[in-house]
């Protein structure tokens, strides 16, 4: 059965063009295995990229279920199933009862996964810092300004895609 086409759009700017082509970039670089290692060495956290998607996303929320989990990650449910079973063993989260609905439950970082999404972070931090070490102060606030701005159209984007279908 053949797809349908994509709505009908403007051709991108050259600007647009090339911020893509930049995210294809920098997408790439972090995403390499090898860096991926490098990072989780450096840490002190032996996990993998799945595992660390997860508990940062926890880290940034009230305790979720995993279905809201799933979405938010754009991956199946089963996905976050395994891997939260593979980060309660290891310690990092635990299943807490669901306010709202007593059969349900919700994830929760523990202490320990607290301690690893900082020192993941901390690491990242690092080596980002010395990546953009000769960037002005003023800079990276305007790169951090921007950046959170196109996540925040992205994630309206998408919602509205999602309220479209």
């Amino acid at each position: 059965m053949p797809t349908s086409p994509l709505p009908a759009a403007p051709a991108a700017s050259p600007e647009v063009v090339e911020i893509e082509r930049a995210l294809t970039r920098i997408t790439y670089l972090s995403t390499r295995a090898r860096q991926h290692e490098r990072l989780m060495a450096l840490a002190g956290v032996p996990l993998d990229r799945a595992a660390v998607a997860l508990l940062r996303q926890v880290a940034e929320s009230d305790p979720l279920r995993p279905g809201e989990l799933a979405h938010r990650l754009g991956v199946e449910a089963s996905h976050v199933t395994r891997t939260v079973q593979q980060l309660q063993k290891s310690g990092y989260v635990t299943r807490v009862p669901d306010p709202d609905d007593g059969r349900a439950q919700r994830i929760q970082l523990t202490d320990a996964g607290r301690r690893a999404v900082a020192r993941v972070r901390e690491a990242g931090a690092r080596g980002m810092q010395l990546a953009l070490a000769d960037w002005s102060p003023k800079e990276l606030r305007e790169l951090a300004t921007l950046f959170h701005r196109m996540v925040d159209d992205f994630l309206s984007y998408a919602v509205d895609d999602e309220a479209d279908q």
